[in-house]
């Protein structure tokens, strides 16, 4: 499947974003990038949805907090009526309330709002090659959360994974879509759907997130 990039056409994106002086400003300074277009800008969720479904964003730069509807129902709302768009969290929250929530809602990559700009853009250059960002903070969090103890003697959970679930379970470490994924593969995404649902009960895990970083942790995710 060809990236956007490789089709020599721009980003478009999104901004969501209750701060107006926010908006502007990373308007402004995502203008001046080269292969990067700013379709729209929002200051709610609702908004923000009438939006995507008007313009079809590549990349959404999502805020959390807003008056409403906050980013994580915004985001799930937005990727259930447009699951190929990539949401990139914008915010300055750091707590698990908010942080664990939008990435369970499908939120592929998570920037603080302390972030240079080449940062930005880099994650939303990125995000369109289909490639996740977490601040590194983010990511130490996450690694915290789904860390067990380790136990003597035991067999690796990955083991029982067939051969195209392991396939599927790597795809997924790469935030690739059900849909990215069906289409890689070359088999129906109903399938797709049932093979993670057998490699969630046989990794012991909950969500996509937490088998992407069990592949991680176990070094089986490139």
């Amino acid at each position: 499947m060809e990236t956007i990039e490789q089709l020599n056409q721009p980003i478009k994106v999104l901004l969501v974003d209750d701060h107006e002086m926010v908006r502007i400003g990373l308007a402004a300074v995502l203008d001046t990038e080269d292969g990067i277009e700013v379709v729209g800008e929002a200051s709610n969720g609702l908004d923000g949805i009438r939006l995507a479904q008007a313009y079809r964003p590549d990349v959404v730069l999502m805020d959390l907090v807003m008056d409403g509807m906050d980013g994580v129902e915004t985001t799930a709302k937005l990727l259930e009526l447009y699951p190929e768009c990539k949401v990139i969290v914008l915010t300055s929250y750091l707590d698990d309330s908010k942080l664990y929530p939008v990435i369970e809602a499908g939120a592929f990559s998570y920037l603080l709002k302390t972030s240079r700009a080449t940062e930005i853009a880099d994650a939303i250059r990125a995000a369109a090659r289909g490639q996740s960002v977490l601040e590194s903070q983010v990511a130490a969090k996450m690694m915290n959360r789904f860390r067990q103890p380790k136990q003597q003697e035991q067999t690796p959970l990955h083991e029982e994974l067939t051969e195209r679930e392991m396939d599927v379970l790597k795809r997924v470490a790469q935030g690739r879509s059900n849909q990215e994924i069906a289409d890689e593969l070359f088999i129906g995404i109903k399938t797709v759907k049932f093979h993670i649902t057998n490699i969630f009960h046989k990794l012991e895990v909950d969500d996509r997130t937490q088998a992407a970083i069990y592949a991680l942790k176990q070094g089986i995710a490139d």
